[in-house]
């Protein structure tokens, strides 16, 4: 019975359907209405990666445990739109897992215990495989599916749902959680557009609602502390229009720095290097974003303005930087500068005349002629380019914010609350978020399984 309601359920989202049976309509427009089971109930508020994950290990585990999703908006939709909507899986450039837990800007000294120990990226890889998804790993360790495409994900997750007897519903919202006497949760649902509620009872509850404001208020009512959410993960805006003429031009490898006027000591995470790209409204790529995740707080503090550093060839230590630029003078000294760069270091045409424009030097004169204090200024702007931050864009591909419930307030080994026993949270409704490349999807499904399987051998 359970995988024929299960299959119903999916296709008529907006049926409620417990363990042992359907509610007519009458019965789900009364407001007094409280639905419990015969067997103990997992409630899981929040159907995205973390959530989904969970409710699969918990019911692999306990068969005859009624496991139950709520989500206000459509299920695993983070994950059909992440990576471009290929979705980047995970990480596999990361064997060792206290290195792992470097890439996690809130939470890299708690995640060096046994949370990636329980479940690492490579268990990630291994299930998915397991259950008919091919993956592989492109060069800078992002892993995504064969097929390119984020369905195939979602399609795996979905069918075990499914085949497992998990119960969706979707356009609900988990309005309020309390404990009752007996110690169970009494939760009350809302059908979106708000027209009934219903009230449900559940043994275990399970937060991952993401960065929703929704999850905030829930672990509010049952005790917990939040940390002020605020984006993780974004672009820099920067005005100035020859740097927009440059939009499309990525550099393989820079480094840069980020210095904020809040921030008196040196943080060796406000220096990162990587790869770079120039966008129409300022700088993103990899290495602009692992930047933004480690400064996010500081960065909201500041109002998303700062000063940023950058050394466009950090291979080339500046003495030979100097040299490298008086030999190409001597050599191709009846060239124009604008048609001759130094091939050592790596840059585009665009680009070296770029920096030519900016040092106020033509490009039209000829190597022979160029003034030892023009090689000082190249030599200058290519090691310490400043650039004046004066806002933030979006990164469509990842959606990531810092803060939420204080790790200090649950146990990683179980992801059960200190606070409330039974209430349980995994993914991004915690205080962690990693930088881009993988990082914050092995959150959720490295939380989601040591959640679903806690509770799945409790039950």
């Amino acid at each position: 019975m359970a995988g024929a309601a299960a299959a119903l359920l999916l296709c008529q989202p907006h049926s409620f359907v417990t363990a042992n049976c359907f509610f007519s309509a009458s019965q789900r427009k009364t407001s007094n209405t409280v639905i419990s089971s015969k067997h103990e109930v997992l409630v899981v508020v929040g159907a995205g990666a973390a959530g989904v994950y969970a409710a699969i290990h918990a019911k692999t585990l306990a068969p005859h445990l009624t496991v139950l999703i709520f989500d206000k908006g459509y299920p695993l939709s983070k994950v059909k739109i992440s990576g471009g909507g290929r979705c980047n899986v995970t990480n596999g450039h990361c064997a060792d897992n206290m290195i792992l837990a470097e890439n996690y800007p809130r939470g890299h000294k708690e995640l060096r215990g046994s949370f990636f120990n329980l479940h690492s990226p490579v268990d990630t890889m291994a299930w998915f495989t397991s259950h008919g998804v091919e993956l592989k790993t492109e060069d800078d360790g992002r892993v995504f599916p064969v097929s390119n495409s984020s369905s195939s994900i979602v399609d795996c997750l979905m069918s075990e749902v499914k085949q497992r007897g998990v119960y969706l519903q979707t356009r609900k919202i988990v309005k309020t959680a309390s404990v009752t006497n007996s110690g169970k949760f009494l939760l009350e649902i809302q059908q979106q557009p708000a027209d009934h509620a219903e009230h449900v009872k559940a043994d275990y509850l399970l937060i991952a609602t993401g960065s929703s404001q929704q999850g905030y208020t829930l672990a509010s009512q049952l005790g917990h502390s939040i940390v002020d959410p605020v984006p993780s993960l974004f672009t820099f805006k920067i005005e100035d229009l020859r740097l927009k003429e440059l939009s499309g031009v990525t550099f393989p490898k820079v480094k840069v720095r980020l210095k904020l006027e809040c921030v008196q000591r040196n943080i060796p995470q406000l220096t990162q290097v990587g790869p770079m790209l120039v966008t129409h409204w300022g700088l993103s790529g990899p290495v602009i974003l692992r930047l933004s995740a480690w400064g996010a707080r500081y960065l909201f503090s500041e109002g998303y303005k700062g000063r940023l550093i950058v050394d466009f060839v950090p291979d080339v230590h500046v003495g030979s930087l100097k040299s490298i630029l008086s030999n190409h003078k001597h050599k191709f000294a009846k060239q124009k500068l604008l048609n001759s760069c130094p091939p050592e270091f790596g840059i585009t045409k665009r680009f070296w005349s770029y920096v030519l424009q900016r040092q106020g030097i033509s490009g039209d004169i000829l190597w022979a002629s160029i003034s030892n204090v023009s090689l000082m200024s190249i030599s200058s702007l290519l090691k310490e380019c400043i650039y004046e931050v004066n806002g933030k864009g979006q990164f469509k591909d990842e959606f990531v914010t810092a803060g939420g419930v204080p790790l200090s307030e649950i146990s990683l080994n179980t992801m059960e609350s200190k606070i409330c026993p039974r209430l349980f949270f995994a993914g991004e409704i915690l205080n962690v978020d990693g930088v881009t490349g993988g990082f914050n999807f092995q959150n959720a499904w490295s939380g989601g399984f040591i959640a679903g399987t806690t509770i799945g051998a409790l039950a």
